[in-house]
């Protein structure tokens, strides 16, 4: 019995060299690939026209006739098909400038087809050039839709004669020979708490829905089922992290973080910012090493979050980082704690693209004597030269500026990587996936 694990070959209709292809092109090797190919839109064939209905729009329509007779029309170059198509109310012309001797052979005059196509108009004929035609009898044994889907294809599929209707003939073979034989990977209490459609139904209606209803069912449990799963590896590796990947431990709240809170805060924190802290001061007492996402506004309070953290780390003996992407920002950051730390024993530094020579010799060497505390400052924070003393926290605002590669330099400045916080004001996407999402995650960053 077939199988979603099965080759795509054990599918009715799909040769070796049309498997050759499929995976040469999309890299659908099995069943499972074949069945997750899905389209990227649809066309609505709900409605049969008439004949006497049509009009001289351009528009694609669907019609249900019969062929009253055939011609061979010759050209300067080759020849073109002509089938008169009639239905009770009048008639239109099918015309075929390719294939014709095939074509010819395989119609069937006086039988009823349904056609599909784009119309023409000329000299108040109407005309369907190479349309889409399907005996009648066999478009009502093929399981029905009123939306046809429309899957990705390439310029080589199209020279193979792999068409869309292939693909849809391959597709519905392939939910015949499957027989019902797909597994629900949701459990029924899941299923039913969140009013979702079921794994068989949702594959069969993404490829083939009824209507528009079910359509958007069908991609709401994919898309549900897709990023649940995502959120499951997400909280996996995040286990795995925090019980293999050791971190710094500042078990210290001392007098610089108590100083500064009591004394130089320029305003209360809300409960939001002491949540925040309350959750990082608790990570970073553990030993296990912090990745953490603070997220919030422009004006939210962010940066004195980050200050607070950074006091933490060097009540601890540790000296902490702050990078942003640009040297405007950068300077912006710096300005801020620099006021705000004017009363304060912490050494505080800017190092950016801009800085002189003789002022970064300055920077380096305090480094890694640790005489300086606090370093901000932009992609110049990742050079080799600079070597801190111990890094214990490492700010990044806006990381989506900075590379994968660019921000490992960073975990790579200490025997340990240090802990991490990573700043955004860009709003996180409330849209079906992303609430999704949030609706499982709890800073799975």
């Amino acid at each position: 019995m077939i199988s979603l694990k099965s080759p795509i070959t054990y599918v009715n209709g799909v040769t070796a060299n049309r498997a050759s292809l499929l995976l040469q092109e999309f890299g659908i090797r099995t069943c499972a690939d074949l069945l997750h190919f899905f389209p990227f839109r649809y066309i609505d064939k709900t409605q049969f026209y008439k004949i006497n209905q049509l009009q001289n729009s351009n528009a694609d329509v669907q019609i249900v006739g019969k062929i009253s007779h055939v011609k061979t029309v010759q050209q300067k170059r080759g020849s073109r098909l002509v089938a008169m198509f009639t239905d009770e109310t009048g008639t239109i012309e099918l015309v075929w400038f390719k294939g014709v001797k095939w074509i010819k052979d395989s119609l069937k005059p006086n039988v009823p087809y349904v056609i599909y196509g784009k119309l023409n108009s000329f000299n108040n004929t109407f005309s369907m050039p190479h349309p889409e035609m399907e005996l009648l009898s066999e478009y009502k044994k093929k399981v029905q839709t009123a939306m046809q889907p429309v899957y990705p294809s390439t310029e080589l599929l199209g020279k193979k004669n792999i068409s869309n209707k292939v693909i849809r003939t391959l597709l519905q073979n392939l939910f015949i020979e499957l027989d019902g034989n797909i597994h629900e990977s949701l459990s029924e209490n899941f299923i039913s708490q969140y009013g979702l459609m079921s794994k068989k139904e949702a594959l069969l209606n993404i490829h083939f829905p009824k209507s528009q209803e079910n359509l958007a069912k069908a991609q709401y449990r994919l898309k549900f089922e897709e990023l649940f799963f995502i959120q499951l590896q997400l909280i996996r590796k995040k286990i795995i992290r925090k019980s293999k990947l050791k971190g710094y431990v500042f078990e210290n709240i001392g007098d610089h973080f108590n100083t500064f809170y009591n004394n130089y805060l320029p305003f209360d924190l809300t409960n939001a910012q002491k949540r925040v802290l309350k959750e990082i001061r608790k990570d970073v007492a553990t030993g296990i090493h912090m990745n953490r996402l603070l997220q919030g506004d422009v004006g939210s309070g962010k940066t004195i979050v980050a200050l607070l953290t950074m006091l933490i780390a060097i009540d601890n003996g540790f000296q902490a980082s702050l990078m942003a992407p640009t040297e405007i920002l950068a300077t912006q950051h710096f300005n801020a704690l620099e006021e705000l730390l004017k009363d304060a024993p912490i050494n505080i530094a800017l190092l950016t693209g801009s800085v002189k020579t003789k002022k970064r010799r300055e920077i380096h060497q305090q480094l890694e004597d640790g005489t300086l505390h606090i370093l901000i400052g932009t992609h110049a924070l990742l050079e080799d030269k600079v070597i801190f003393k111990n890094l214990g926290i490492a700010i990044i605002d806006e990381q989506h500026r900075f590379g994968v590669a660019q921000r490992s330099k960073m975990w790579k400045k200490n025997e340990l990587p240090p802990h991490v916080l990573v700043m955004t004001a860009t709003p996180i996407p409330r849209t079906l996936a992303m609430s999704v999402i949030w609706r499982f995650r709890h800073f799975c960053y």
